[in-house]
This record gives C-alpha cells, structure tokens and sequence, in this order.
C-alpha cells in the first residue's frame, strides 16, 4: 500500500477523502500509531496513550514507509518468538486511567482486524485517485509483483516461511 502511495504527490496524500479518517494519510499515520500503541504493549512497554499524542508522526510517505516497517519488523520478532504457551500470556495494555489484561491472541486478533479495516479504507481512497491500487490479500512472486515482493523481502518474508513450508 505505501509502496503505491508513493505514485502520489504530496497534496494527494492529504488530500480530503472519503472514509472514517479524512485523508490517506491520516488514515495509514493511524494504522502507524496503533501498530506502535500495540506492539509495544506486547513488548511489555507502557506507552500507553502517549502513542497517538500525536496523530500524523510521519507527514509524508518517505516518512511513513521506514516507520510502518520498523514496527512491522518488531510485531514479526514478537509474533515469531512465540511458543506453545505465548497465545495465552496476558498482556497489559495502558490505557491511560487503567491498564487491561488482555490474552495475547486476542490482541493479535484485534491489532491485525484493526489493520485490515483501515488499510482496506486507505485502498477505496486510493481508488479515487491515478495510482492504481495494488492487491492487498495475496502474495506474490517477484515476477507477479516486484514491488510486493521486495516489500516481503525486507521484512525477511516469504510465502515459504509465512506458511512454514
């Protein structure tokens, strides 16, 4: 997605839109700061609502695609290290006037429906505009979609090791 988003220019990306966040960027920087609100409370942190103190950390693409895949990287080595008992672990997530205890596959479960929902709203915008929108619910060889492909590359994905093949 923001390998496509990249194909926009500036006024593009903030353009007004359609969709429950005014804009693309607004809707893929919250996707950003919920990933990082979540992911460090699998982590162990306590960033609580710090996390969205401020809603568009990263104004352009050139700043989101770093951002979202750091903290990809980070939920990948946490999703990795699990084991037999990790989806049962509770996690604490600081809310801010409290903390909740919360099973670790169901805040996966959540984060990554969260994840889905908005980038599937980033997409019908991204409709809206010149830049084709690239599939989202597949993968794919580097001759079917380089782009896709290197994105996975970076992150040290492939669909072998994805399915554990």
């Amino acid at each position: 997605m923001l390998a496509a988003c990249a194909g926009l220019t500036q006024a593009e990306f903030e353009a007004p839109r359609t969709g429950f966040f005014p804009s693309i960027q607004a809707t893929l920087n919250h996707i950003l700061v919920i990933d990082r609100f979540y992911v460090d409370a699998l982590e162990g942190g306590a960033l609580g609502p710090a996390a969205w103190a401020d809603p568009i950390p990263c104004p352009t693409v050139s700043d989101l695609r770093p951002a979202q895949a750091a903290v990809d990287r980070r939920l990948i080595a946490w999703c990795e290290a699990l084991d037999e008992a990790g989806p049962d672990r509770i996690i604490r997530v600081n809310r801010g006037t409290r903390v909740q205890a919360e099973r670790a596959d169901r805040l996966l479960l959540h984060l990554f429906q969260h994840q889905i929902h908005h980038r599937g709203q980033a997409h019908a915008m991204l409709s809206a505009t010149a830049v084709p929108p690239p599939q989202l619910d597949e993968f794919f060889s580097v001759a079917e979609a380089p782009l896709r492909a290197a994105e996975f590359d970076e992150l040290g994905w492939t669909e072998a090791s994805v399915w554990r093949e």
